[in-house]
């Protein structure tokens, strides 16, 4: 029994589920928000929620431009996509 509730326990554990470490550089190095989020609107995204993650990521929901739902994790100083999850309908 003890055996059972340990692995629930871990399984449930917050680090199971992290977001990604996306940088170590100081946070007067990242891209603007705005300027950010703006950018990715003109390549077609359409954004329900933006946030800084404590992970040091910028991290958008909403759909790409081809209307899959996504939920994307960049890289705030390059802007490169660190993780993605694409929800194809």
């Amino acid at each position: 029994m003890r055996t059972l509730l340990l692995l629930g326990l871990v399984a449930a554990s917050p680090l199971t589920f992290a977001d990604p470490q996306c940088t170590t550089a100081d946070k007067a190095t990242w891209q603007d928000q705005t300027k950010f989020q703006d950018n990715l609107k003109s390549q077609g995204y359409d954004i329900k929620k933006f946030k800084v993650t404590s992970t040091n990521c910028y991290e958008i929901y909403g759909w790409d431009k081809d209307k899959r739902k996504v939920e994307i994790y960049f890289d705030p100083v390059s802007g490169n996509i660190v993780e993605q999850e694409v929800e194809d309908e």
